[in-house]
């Protein structure tokens, strides 16, 4: 493998690969900036396309077991320039920009499976959690609207576990597609803590849409308005509600099952 080395901190590509860390968005390459080797080998296996591969001095001695990075700019740096490029407190030797893989509204809303929609939810653990449950669960995909976490944020891609890199996700304003989401024949569901019917009781055999809200403010009226149904988790009621991140799973898991069943 043809590797070279930069020695500073303030080169051009490490100023990138580390604007891209701190943003959590696309650089103007349009990449995204993964680290760690379990991520990578995930991101390597999911057919994802390689741009820049930074090794930390006491990594690069592990070249030889790393994945093909095909025509891919593979960099050793010192160690001190590693960690003031990620976003970790502990380094893990090696970070990557990347090529998110492309994917359309249209893509999402054919598939088979729930549709999950996002509407404002800000937590990228929460976010990555919900990719990660949409994989494992059948999702045909995940539309985030505005307000919603970055899908490159380095903390959502690492709580996906590599979902990220292969469930279809695509950022879209909300009042854009909800004609097409009715049109498409989807149940378009929301959640609450407090009406609607029990998730146990509720039909989700059919293709449905389910819509996730903000942690805090939950869905905007005008988002409610136009849904066909409502339901809640059966849940204590000292609980004030459950993690976003954990409802949107649990309710996955019932569709999923339902679906299975039928």
């Amino acid at each position: 493998m043809q590797f070279r080395r930069i020695e500073s901190k303030q080169n051009p590509t490490i100023k990138t690969m580390r604007k891209a860390f701190a943003t959590g968005e696309l650089t103007e390459d349009g990449c995204f900036a993964i680290e760690g080797m379990k991520i990578i080998r995930e991101a390597a296996r999911s057919g994802i396309k390689f741009n820049t591969v930074i090794f930390g001095e006491w990594a690069g001695e592990r070249l030889s077991e790393v994945p093909d990075f095909g025509a891919a700019d593979v960099i050793i740096v010192p160690n001190d320039v590693l960690r003031s490029t990620v976003d970790t407190e502990s380094p893990q030797g090696v970070a990557a920009l990347v090529c998110p893989p492309d994917h359309g509204i249209k893509e999402i809303i054919a598939g088979e499976g729930p549709v999950v929609v996002l509407a404002g939810l800000q937590d990228p653990g929460n976010l990555g959690t919900i990719i990660r449950s949409a994989e494992a669960f059948g999702a045909a995909g995940i539309i985030l609207g505005e307000g919603t976490a970055s899908r490159f944020n380095s903390k959502v891609v690492r709580a996906s576990a590599g979902s990220v890199f292969r469930l279809p996700c695509v950022a879209s304003k909300l009042s854009d597609i909800m004609k097409e989401l009715k049109k498409s024949g989807l149940r378009l569901i929301g959640t609450s803590s407090h009406e609607g019917a029990l998730l146990h009781a509720a039909d989700l055999r059919k293709r449905i849409a389910l819509f996730i809200g903000n942690e805090g403010a939950g869905l905007p009226t005008e988002l409610s308005s136009q849904l066909d149904a409502f339901v809640k988790i059966p849940q204590a009621e000292h609980v004030e509600s459950l993690n976003a991140g954990v409802a949107t799973s649990i309710i996955l898991y019932e569709a999923a099952r339902q679906r299975q069943t039928k």
